[in-house]
């Protein structure tokens, strides 16, 4: 009976494996950025000119930067809560590192038709939409996290609370700045980096020490 009963029972796994592998890809991933940077050719002021220039690689590169940094964070404040994995979360995992590791491509693509009225509202949206799967993944190994109770079982309720809170704003946040791409977009690009940036620098825990100062 006991046997079956193993049998029966979901696999789980420990999470360091996890998360070493996926440490790897958002290194790889987020180094990848800056070979879409190309040295321009020239000398003297052709040479400033022409670094000038490619202003809309330094911006994609780095809305990029900033927003694989703000998933990686995400990524690690869930890890450190988690008690184990299972073969779901598992492969939500290696989803979300698929749609990580591919993010230089179309920041690329941004930084090479931005400016061309056209061309640039599809890059984008491809680019926009790239940003709100990663942000949508993360929110969904995270509550499927919590439903199945993979959580582990000295976390506080509310931290618990809190950090499902924050992990929503910023996948509504993408999908606004996607419908604004569609219109205005280097302002969605600058939204995409408004949302990083919020996810990054802790501006709860400034006002908490603000507060009690």
């Amino acid at each position: 009976m006991a046997g079956e009963e193993l049998k029966d029972r979901p696999p789980v796994y420990q999470t360091a494996r996890m998360e070493a592998f996926s440490d790897g890809v958002f290194a790889i991933a987020i180094t990848l950025l800056v070979l879409e940077i190309e040295v321009p050719h020239g000398s003297g002021d052709d040479l400033l000119s022409a670094l000038v220039e490619q202003w809309p690689s330094y911006l994609t590169y780095l809305v990029s930067f900033s927003t694989i940094g703000a998933v990686w964070i995400s990524h690690t404040v869930i890890t450190e809560y988690l008690h184990r994995a299972d073969s779901v979360v598992i492969r939500l995992n290696l989803l979300l590192l698929l749609v990580v590791a591919f993010l230089p491509f179309p920041t690329r693509l941004l930084g090479e038709y931005i400016g061309e009225y056209e061309p640039e509202r599809v890059a984008t949206t491809v680019y926009g939409v790239n940003l709100l799967l990663a942000s949508a993944l993360v929110s969904i190994i995270w509550r499927y996290s919590v439903h199945e109770k993979l959580v582990r079982p000295d976390a506080d309720d509310e931290d618990v609370r809190n950090l499902t809170r924050r992990l929503t704003p910023s996948f509504a946040g993408y999908v606004v700045m996607i419908a604004t791409g569609l219109f205005v977009p280097t302002i969605a690009v600058l939204g995409y980096l408004v949302i990083a940036v919020y996810i990054i620098v802790p501006f709860g825990l400034i006002r908490h020490g603000q507060r009690q100062h």
